[in-house]
């Protein structure tokens, strides 16, 4: 009976010496606030890393921001300077122009306002094609045809490869015919159909050739061109001349 007596008694001791140690001198506690500062240490170092990594960023972006900065700059001062040499260059181009285009003026003014032009003499001398053709057609509208012959003569020996090279002889054949020189511009009309078969003035030299052989009374010469025009370029101003060509000779009796 005694010893069972004892037992409850032992537990008792060990409960109260239990409840009668301090928290700050329980190993337990101790150990874990041990481990909960060095989990604070640690947390505070990872966040001190976390920070300088990112200040190494923010460092490494400012660096790129800066370096952006500066071939932002240099082209802006490219592009200045390429927009300042365009101007120049445009200027530079522009004035030779005005000054070439004056100088080729002086040179055919003295044509052109209603001065002579010598054989073998362009009215334009060291113009273009174009500046040359421009210059004898204006001596075309002008009436002005002896020297308008002359300016087409030079143009076409000066420029046999122009563009403008069928036009030309065709107002070279034209020249001749308003000054009732038939033979020579049934001649000159007739190079038009030969050397440039593709010219746009065809249609109009044929009506023409037709034209000189009814001035020289070549009946049946007159009339071959003159309805080749009707068949081969229908619906034209030269076809319904051509036309009214062939009904004037019908109504002549030739």
């Amino acid at each position: 009976m005694k010893r069972i007596s004892l037992i409850p008694a032992t537990l008792i001791l060990i409960a109260g010496c239990s409840i009668m140690t301090p928290p700050s001198e329980d190993p337990v506690l101790i150990k874990l606030n041990e481990l909960e500062v060095r989990l604070k240490a640690i947390e505070r170092v990872m966040q001190n890393q976390s920070l300088v990594s990112l200040t190494q960023q923010v460092s490494a972006l400012e660096r790129r921001a800066d370096e952006m900065q500066g071939v932002t700059d240099t082209l802006g001062h490219d592009a200045t300077s390429t927009s300042e040499r365009q101007r120049d260059l445009y200027a530079d181009l522009d004035e030779r122009i005005r000054n070439l285009a004056t100088s080729l003026q002086a040179r055919g003014r003295s044509v052109l306002d209603g001065g002579s032009l010598a054989p073998g003499q362009l009215p334009v001398p060291g113009g273009s094609d174009r500046d040359n053709y421009q210059a004898a057609f204006e001596l075309v509208k002008e009436q002005r045809y002896e020297p308008a012959t002359l300016a087409f003569q030079q143009f076409l020996l000066s420029f046999p490869d122009s563009d403008l090279a069928a036009n030309a002889q065709y107002w070279l054949a034209e020249s001749y015919y308003v000054t009732q020189n038939f033979n020579d511009a049934l001649t000159s009309f007739q190079v038009v159909i030969k050397e440039y078969p593709r010219s746009s003035k065809v249609a109009d030299a044929l009506l023409k050739i037709g034209y000189c052989n009814y001035e020289l009374k070549r009946w049946e010469a007159a009339k071959v061109p003159l309805v080749r025009v009707q068949a081969d370029f229908p619906d034209t101003t030269a076809a319904r001349l051509a036309a009214q060509r062939l009904k004037r000779m019908e109504t002549e009796g030739v």
